[in-house]
């Protein structure tokens, strides 16, 4: 076998005195593998665009911090890099806004008296906000000084109230589910965003289906499923139907949600509840 079949990402060319970043590290260790980027894709079954959005560093770009740190980690382990060292320098580079090269010319650092004010800028915008202020209070006085005074606060403040109290009412009732649907109907899921990542399985441990869905991509529950479970860190990219009838969404943020139940009538015992 030849030497450059052997070859390992420790092998990987680094410039001295540079300071590689995460995603230049994981380019270079594939490189080195000889692997391309579908490659990846396929042994990840991570998108080819998120892999491009990792070499080049732009995590932000992602649809979530923990996506950037996951896929960075699958990435890592597909290339033979430590995958919790990977993790770990993506968790400072997204901290730090990004890494700093040693070749940097010298540029202004935090902290540089250039950046600060002038003196004469800062009696200025005193002065403006001071003019702002007594235009505010002239203001004041001209609207509110003539006639019988502003009402009761009490009336409003009650009437806001009330209608706080209605808006909310309306919106448990439309966020409940209709008492007529089906406790054994078909569950369908629907991805709102691309590259959503969640796994449905039995309560036994069998899994039914582990993906990254993408926007408008379904998967309908086995309606045989014995206790069917959800584990996803995206609950709210999800619409949830049931015979075809919109139920309320697991969450409306993103947080990790794991062995929860997502039966027909777990789901509408949930709906009930909320």
């Amino acid at each position: 076998m030849d030497s450059e079949d052997n070859a390992t990402p420790e092998d990987s060319p680094e410039l001295p005195g540079l300071v590689v970043s995460a995603g230049e590290r994981l380019r270079l260790a594939r490189e080195a593998k000889k692997q391309s980027l579908d490659h990846i894709s396929a042994e990840t079954r991570i998108p080819v665009r998120h892999l491009e959005t990792i070499e080049s560093g732009h995590f932000e770009e992602l649809p979530a911090r923990t996506y950037a740190i996951g896929f960075a980690r699958n990435y890592a382990r597909a290339v033979g890099l430590d995958e919790l060292e990977m993790a770990d320098q993506v968790r400072e580079e997204m901290g730090t806004g990004g890494i700093r090269y040693s070749s940097v010319g010298q540029g202004m650092e935090p902290g540089d008296p250039a950046k600060l004010p002038t003196k004469g800028l800062a009696w200025f915008g005193g002065f403006a906000a001071l003019v702002l202020v007594i235009g505010i209070i002239a203001f004041a006085s001209t609207y509110y000084g003539a006639g019988e005074g502003p009402g009761s606060l009490l009336a409003g403040t009650q009437d806001q109230q009330e209608g706080t109290q209605d808006q909310a009412g309306a919106a448990a009732a439309s966020d409940a589910a209709p008492a007529d649907i089906n406790a054994e109907g078909q569950v369908v899921f629907t991805a709102l965003e691309d590259g959503i990542w969640v796994r449905f399985y039995e309560e036994e441990g069998d899994r039914l289906f582990e993906a990254q869905m993408d926007s408008g991509q379904t998967f309908e529950l086995p309606q045989t499923a014995s206790n069917p479970l959800i584990n996803t860190g995206r609950p709210d990219a999800f619409t949830i139907t049931i015979d075809g009838r919109e139920v309320p969404k697991l969450s409306d943020e993103p947080i990790t949600m794991g062995d929860t139940p997502i039966s027909a009538a777990a789901l509408l015992a949930r709906a009930a509840e909320s």
